[in-house]
């Protein structure tokens, strides 16, 4: 087995020279490097590719007004519906980490909120940030409770105790 492996070698033309733009005129490559004569793209300070860059022309961005504020920091909310709370075993008390556990609640989440769609008719006790109106008369109809949990604080204020 060794004896072959060492023997292993790149199939032709699997492996190429790296080509060395702007070397001189021998390289194929010379003068110029291969962008061309004069113009916005051969200048070493080339706009293209820039985000937003529309070729000089004053950006979309810019020309729209600007209105209403932008929280630089929203919270990320998971949002689960009632009808998933379906597949959990009747009398189940359910958290954010049955939901983490089960796969419904996936990536970073800063609050929990639970919506209306779907039908539930198991008791159950749900823990969450919030709910909707909808969600909760559908889980206190089917005999559970809810239990609304205490906003998460910010990650300024944990830094900062």
């Amino acid at each position: 087995m060794s004896d072959r492996l060492s023997k292993i070698a790149a199939p032709p033309g699997a492996n190429t020279k790296k080509t060395r733009a702007g070397r001189g005129v021998g390289s194929g490559l010379g003068k110029t490097a291969g962008r061309g004569q004069k113009g916005q793209k051969a200048r070493s300070t080339g706009n293209i590719g820039r985000l937003h860059f529309q070729g000089g022309q004053t950006p979309m961005q810019r020309r729209l007004p600007k209105r209403g504020f932008r929280n630089p920091f929203p919270a990320a909310v998971a949002e689960v519906n009632v009808g998933i709370l379906e597949t959990f075993d009747a009398g189940s008390t359910i958290d954010e980490a049955m939901l983490r556990a089960r796969g419904f609640i996936k990536g970073v989440a800063d609050k929990v909120k639970i919506l209306g769609e779907g039908e539930l008719t198991k008791k159950l006790t749900v823990r969450a940030h919030s709910f909707s109106k909808g969600a909760q008369a559908k889980i206190e109809k089917a005999g559970g409770s809810v239990v609304v949990l205490a906003p998460p604080a910010p990650a300024a204020e944990v830094a900062a105790s």
